[in-house]
């Protein structure tokens, strides 16, 4: 939810033929960051955060890293983009 912006169900409620799921059409920036983002919530959970206040702080995290693996040319080749 923090970095797609819909849960997992709702990615294959609106994409009924993919036999995948919402990870296998990410590319290596989130990736990345979905995996940052999974660390960062255990951290939280142990914290006793409220899952309200983890959302908040996950989403804004995940703006803030895809915006700087967006701009890192050796992600950019990760995903098989040219420099």
């Amino acid at each position: 939810m923090a970095l797609f912006g819909k849960t997992a169900k709702q990615w294959r409620d609106e994409n009924p033929g993919s036999k995948g799921n919402i990870r296998d059409e990410a590319n290596a920036a989130q990736l990345v960051c979905l995996a940052n983002l999974e660390t960062l919530n255990a951290h939280f959970i142990h914290q006793r955060l409220a899952q309200a206040e983890r959302l908040t702080l996950l989403n804004q995290t995940a703006i803030g890293q895809m915006k700087l693996l967006l701009a890192d040319v050796g992600v950019q080749r990760l995903g098989g983009k040219p420099p």
